[in-house]
């Protein structure tokens, strides 16, 4: 057990000589000093966890000696004793930041509470900033885990970009990470006590996409039954991160490219104009500069968005990195359902090596996710992380009426088949369906992350 340190000042050495005694019987490790000037070099030289100090002092009274050390520890409390006709001073040292004061005469009983009040509430200070560095310092890249040479070059991006206030652009595929280099880049900077707003671009309609990220007045439009303050006014000294910024129609587009040249916007029905100072992050899975050239982008909006690109590899291009987000995962999950014993087999990892990771490292994590909560004996096996098998009717009637070795050349290897097989069959699905992935996803009996890595991998644009 740790013994709380504590400092008394007073120019009586009769009184600190008692009050040292009654302390250290209290089990209390006491410093002692005559006056302010001397408190002042044991407060730089010694760990305190109190400080009490007599009011009126020669020289460098209780005052002066507070004002002087919350300049160097603001947190360390510091109790003044005063003559009871001083209370007005008492107050004056409360507003100055002091944690009590005791008025002479007092007991032993009250001097003892209010140390150890002050002695706690130091305690829940000093663990409070503790435990917030090993959070920054384990979580500074938000969780994100790897070797990889590729995501070592993100980190060092994060590093540099983060202190200051330039707006990045981050791109990927889907569950490659996105929000968490935003959140990274957030927490990194000096905007990390202020608010971390995210907005979803892709999942609300237009008309309430815009009310969102601006506001709206009262009676702006049919429902608005109250002012409301949108994401910009939210993120206020902040960062805002606008995920599938290339869902943005055009009409939006010129009031947020407003926000970054001008700091300055209206909410909707409103004539009054606002100011902001927000730091931009934006993502995307698309190729904007493809989006610029067909008119979907606006070009000067590209650029004022992409002043630092932070590009993120898909899981499959640093497959090295699998082994240790396993791990990762495995811990997370075991904290999660409060199971310390929860391992993976070997043979699960490895089957976990061959698998393809469409979804990258979100899907992942899911996986780990599911299989931590179904497996036996608190150990992943391979059969707990196997991909959902995909039903297949062998005897379908079309698989009995159509020979398709009849039209496939013997000469063609299999590769060519199942390219050109599967390319067709996505075109025709997103065809019929106007391009609507979740629906041409449902058609094909497929995910739309899957299906959305099948058009990357043909190059099938998504039409609007």
């Amino acid at each position: 057990m740790t013994m709380n340190t504590i400092l008394i000042v007073d120019d009586e050495p009769n009184y600190l000589v008692v009050l040292s005694e009654l302390l250290r019987d209290e089990g209390f490790e006491v410093f002692t000093a005559p006056g302010g000037k001397e408190a002042l070099d044991i407060v730089k030289e010694v760990d305190l966890d109190l400080t009490i100090t007599d009011m009126q002092m020669p020289g460098m009274d209780g005052m002066r000696l507070l004002q002087e050390i919350k300049q160097i520890y603001k947190d360390m409390p510091i109790v003044i004793i005063t003559a009871y006709a001083e209370v007005d001073k008492a107050v004056a040292a409360m507003q100055a930041g002091a944690f009590s004061y005791l008025a002479k005469p007092f007991s032993n009983a009250e001097l003892i509470v209010t140390i150890n009040k002050a002695v706690n509430h130091y305690a829940l200070i000093l663990e409070n900033s503790r435990l917030r560095r090993e959070m920054k310092q384990r979580d500074s890249f938000g969780g994100m885990v790897g070797k990889n040479p590729r995501m070592q070059q993100v980190y060092e991006l994060i590093e540099k970009v983060a202190p200051t206030p330039a707006s990045v652009l981050i791109t990927g595929d889907s569950g490659t990470g996105k929000e968490l280099v935003a959140k990274a880049i957030h927490y990194n900077s000096p905007r990390e006590p202020f608010p971390f707003i995210t907005v979803n671009c892709a999942a609300l309609a237009d008309n309430l996409l815009e009310s969102e990220l601006f506001g709206h007045e009262k009676g702006a439009f049919t429902g608005a039954a109250s002012m409301r303050k949108g994401r910009f006014e939210l993120a206020n000294k902040g960062t805002i991160f606008l995920d599938e910024i290339g869902e943005i129609p055009l009409a939006l587009q010129s009031k947020l490219l407003r926000i970054l040249q001008e700091k300055s916007f209206e909410r909707v029905g409103g004539g009054h104009t606002l100011t902001v100072d927000v730091r931009i992050i934006s993502a995307t899975n698309k190729d904007l500069k493809e989006e610029v050239l067909q008119g979907r982008f606006r070009e000067d909006l590209f650029y004022r968005l992409n002043v630092i690109h932070v590009a993120l590899p898909a899981l499959r291009d640093r497959m090295d990195d699998l082994p240790l987000l396993v791990d990762y995962f495995v811990k997370k999950c075991a904290v999660n359902l409060d199971n310390d014993l929860l391992k993976i087999s070997p043979e699960a990892l490895r089957l976990m090596m061959s698998l393809p990771w469409e979804g990258n490292v979100r899907e992942l994590e899911n996986t780990i996710e599911r299989a931590a909560i179904l497996c036996n004996n608190n150990l992943i096996e391979p059969q707990d992380v196997q991909p959902e098998t995909i039903s297949i009717d062998k005897n379908a009637t079309w698989t009995q009426e159509f020979d398709v070795l009849r039209v496939i050349p013997d000469t063609v290897e299999l590769n060519d088949v199942l390219y050109m097989v599967e390319e067709k069959l996505l075109l025709r699905a997103l065809e019929d369906t106007g391009y609507v992935q979740a629906r041409a996803a449902e058609r094909l009996g497929i995910t739309k992350s899957l299906l959305q890595y099948k058009m990357r991998k043909y190059g099938i644009k998504k039409q609007k």
